[in-house]
């Protein structure tokens, strides 16, 4: 019997797989993550260990875990996990791909339409009572249906499916891999939407170098990680008007202080890191990584390896 600890409170029944083979499973109560000294006491003794992209898994922790088989993490990407240090120790590490493709694609383009069009300011002016009558100049947003995407990350499992509801509003796509040249697409885009990876290439790979690229009036969101934006320099866009808005679902770094000086930004729509809070994406993110742990506990190759 190996002993699993997962790190948050998670949708689904599939942890009952995990007790259903004999294994030992602690779940950290709550919706809030353990302090790194408080997960480093908990997996003493873990064999399997089930993260989000809230728990970094570094150096200490695995030295703190000397029986740590394999890291289920509760993500598309491994960003927060040092995998030359679990390569090392012959750690595996899985991930959990494919099933929050369309939630996070959903999102992406409820974020660029809430940006083009404005709601959260109308809706805003609705609660605060500035609604007074039809206003032929109230809360006039920008056209979507014809303009033209930028999506960076290229052809991935999430640009792609953004991609296919930008078709559906007749918008002319422009993926942009890797070696593609990002700044003559930031010129044409009127919409920018990141889904690249976080690596070391493209942390802030949205600078004020490209930012001065990318055509006036512009709309960028960012539904891939927070690291992919330079924020300091996405406040001076949005300050000085070359953009026109910026709705983010990630930030770096997470959550971002009441302080910080890009949430005094205007045209500016911030949310939680909900890119796949549905009911269905989080339970079927559960299942794979109960998947991975049940295969690396077994020693078996993890069906969702991180790669």
């Amino acid at each position: 019997m190996a002993d699993v600890f997962v790190a948050r409170r998670l949708e689904g029944d599939a942890l009952g797989k995990l007790e259903e083979a004999g294994h030992a499973v602690t779940v950290w109560p709550g919706n809030l993550p353990p302090h790194p000294t408080e997960l480093r006491d908990a997996v003493a003794d873990t064999e399997g260990l089930l993260t989000t992209l809230t728990e970094r898994v570094d150096q200490a922790l695995l030295d703190a875990a000397p029986r740590l088989k394999v890291i289920a993490n509760y993500a598309i990407g491994f960003d927060n996990i040092d995998m030359d240090a679990t390569a090392a120790r012959s750690i595996a590490v899985g991930v959990t791909p494919d099933v929050l493709t369309d939630a996070t694609a959903d999102l992406a383009f409820a974020l660029l339409l809430a940006a083009a069009r404005r709601l959260p300011e109308a809706a805003a002016a609705v609660k605060d009572g500035r609604w007074r009558t039809f206003e032929t100049q109230g809360w006039l947003g920008a056209d979507v249906a014809g303009q033209t995407i930028a999506i960076v990350g290229g052809a991935g499992r999430i640009g792609s499916a953004v991609a296919r509801r930008a078709e559906g509003f007749d918008m002319k796509v422009l993926a942009v891999g890797r070696d593609d040249d990002l700044h003559q697409a930031l010129q044409q885009a009127d919409f920018v939407s990141l889904h690249a990876p976080l690596t070391p290439q493209t942390r802030h790979m949205i600078d004020a170098t490209a930012l001065a690229a990318t055509k006036p009036g512009a709309i960028l969101v960012n539904t891939g990680r927070g690291g992919l934006v330079d924020q300091a320099a996405l406040a001076n866009a949005l300050h000085s008007g070359h953009l026109q808005a910026a709705a983010l679902d990630v930030t770096d770094p997470e959550p971002l202080p009441p302080d910080d000086p890009l949430l005094a930004a205007p045209n500016l729509l911030v949310l939680p890191h909900i890119g796949s809070a549905t009911h269905t994406a989080r339970a079927k993110m559960t299942a794979l990584a109960v998947d991975n742990l049940l295969a690396g506990l077994d020693g078996r190759p993890l069906p969702h390896p991180a790669k």
